[in-house]
């Protein structure tokens, strides 16, 4: 249902329904929720990358699921849907950067998955999109993170439509942060992922990322404020003082020497 392989400093995560097109279902969401746990904990891993096997990244909610809605009493239903919004968030809020490896369609909650990622590139030939409205359900989970990602106007676009969009679209409009050759695809992901891992402070990223999930939902002086003690906290850290050493002794930071293992 789910595989995990480490290459380097990523860990990939594979969305193994392939029968399915790799469908989302409470296993699978449960199994992407501890391996993106365990993937925090783990020394050496500075990125995360989510993909499908076969021809599809994912299709959505399964048939089987969609059938059980009917039936589910509204706590039953209430629990499912907090199963489902407590992975974005694990993803939104993750300590290390996540990547989407949109290796195709990416429909429905799938495209939720891919949207809420820190990077999202796809393969030229996959189809984005919120089809919810089309059979009659509502996109409320993911409309949290599109709107902040998108704004008002692109987000009614999008999910008040129920349209699917080519990757190139996606990729102009932002949902996605770009689409590729599907011959390019691994090169792309590995380029980022490797980019993050000798490049990069462990920890100056997850406080950037700490930080960008919390200031959007700040009023101005409130996120100037929180900027401010952020600021300040980031100069003490081991990261920031061995980085301003290496950059006045015009050497190479640890994280960068050590090959992307970082602090």
């Amino acid at each position: 249902m789910l595989t995990s392989t480490t290459e380097g400093a990523a860990r990939i995560l594979t969305l193994h329904r392939p029968e399915k097109r790799n469908a989302l279902n409470a296993d699978l969401v449960g199994a992407l929720k501890e391996a993106l746990a365990e993937a925090a904990d783990a020394d050496g891993i500075r990125s995360v990358v989510i993909t499908g096997a076969g021809s599809t990244f994912s299709a959505g909610a399964d048939l089987a699921s969609l059938r059980a809605l009917r039936d589910a009493s509204p706590l039953e239903n209430q629990s499912d849907s907090r199963h489902l919004a407590d992975l974005f968030r694990q993803i939104y809020q993750h300590p290390k950067p996540v990547i989407a490896k949109v290796n195709g369609h990416a429909i429905a909650g799938g495209a939720g998955l891919a949207a809420v990622c820190d990077f999202s590139i796809a393969a030229e030939e996959a189809k984005v999109g919120f089809t919810e409205v089309r059979i009659g359900f509502v996109p409320a989970i993911v409309m949290v993170f599109v709107r902040r990602k998108l704004g008002d106007t692109a987000a009614r676009d999008l999910l008040l439509r129920g349209r699917l969009l080519s990757a190139e679209e996606a990729a102009d409009l932002g949902l996605i942060t770009r689409a590729v050759d599907p011959e390019a695809l691994d090169d792309a992901v590995d380029a980022v992922a490797q980019e993050i891992a000798t490049e990069t402070s462990a920890s100056a990223v997850r406080l950037t990322k700490q930080m960008l999930a919390q200031v959007s939902g700040m009023g101005f002086e409130e996120a100037l404020d929180y900027a401010v003690q952020m600021n300040a906290f980031a100069r003490s850290t081991d990261d920031c003082q061995a980085g301003i050493q290496a950059f006045l002794d015009k050497e190479d930071p640890p994280w960068k020497q050590e090959g992307g293992r970082g602090s």
